[in-house]
This record gives C-alpha cells, sequence and structure tokens, in this order.
C-alpha cells in the first residue's frame, strides 16, 4: 500500500485501523438497539483519527497531547466491549482478539509518548511495555 502521509507509516495506526474493521463487522452482528453500540463506534474511530492529527503537529506537547486522548479512547473501547459482554449481548471469548488489538494500540501509544519525553508512572502492565516498532519509526523520521 503506497503511503501519502506520516502517520500511515506508523504501526499503530494499521492496527487501529485492523480494530476498526473488527468493530464494523462486529457491531453488524448485534442487533439489539443499545447506546453502548455508538459509544463503540465513536471511540473506535477516534483511534486512528487521533493518531493521524497528533503525529501531523509541529510541536511534542501538541502530539502528546492528541497521542493521551487516542490512548483514551482505546481504553473507552474496551469498556464498552466490557459492557456489551456483561448485557449478554457478546461473549468474552468473542471480544479477547479485539481486546488484544487493543493492548498493542495502547502499548505503542505509551512508546510514543515516553519518546515525546511524557511519561507516565502506572502500575498496570501495559504501561510498563511499549512497542519499540513506533519508537524506531519516529526516531528516524525526526
Amino acid at each position: 500500500m503506497k503511503t501519502y502521509f506520516d502517520h500511515e507509516k506508523l504501526n499503530v495506526s494499521q492496527v487501529s485501523l485492523a480494530f476498526n474493521e473488527w468493530v464494523g463487522e462486529f457491531l453488524s452482528s448485534i442487533n439489539a438497539k443499545v447506546a453502548t453500540k455508538d459509544q463503540l463506534d465513536r471511540a473506535a474511530t477516534s483511534i486512528p483519527l487521533n493518531v493521524a492529527e497528533g503525529n501531523g503537529k509541529f510541536s511534542a506537547r501538541d502530539r502528546a497531547r492528541f497521542f493521551d486522548i487516542t490512548r483514551g479512547s482505546a481504553v473507552e473501547s474496551v469498556a464498552a466491549l466490557d459492557v456489551l459482554v456483561s448485557r449478554k449481548l457478546t461473549t468474552q471469548a468473542c471480544v479477547t482478539p479485539a481486546k488484544e488489538q487493543l493492548v498493542q494500540v495502547v502499548n505503542m501509544l505509551m512508546g510514543l509518548l515516553k519518546r515525546l519525553g511524557y511519561g507516565f508512572k502506572s502500575g498496570t502492565a501495559m504501561a510498563r511495555e511499549q512497542s519499540n516498532s513506533d519508537l524506531d519509526y519516529e526516531h528516524e523520521h525526526e
């Protein structure tokens, strides 16, 4: 695939688009009308949009702000999936692969935030892990 913009080269962008593909198929399989479906759709959609917008910013502070917003949307997507499971509209087994994609997204975003100088102290495993693939890209393209 030919890339036109820098954000398209980021692995976090690719994983978030794959997650959105899954979300589109998943939401069409749920016939019930629940607000959580719309919330999941909005949160999932905002992930690649904010990655692109954040990566297009010139200042580290602005980039970090958008990447942090993106991280929040990824975590919100996880919570929406949990709500759908709790309401028995889907199963944990069905959403586990999507949650694993979101763990990747969060880890990559944490790596980007750390690279920008915005480290976070957290007791969670996700915050301690980071993806080097996006860090390598960021380092190479400064």
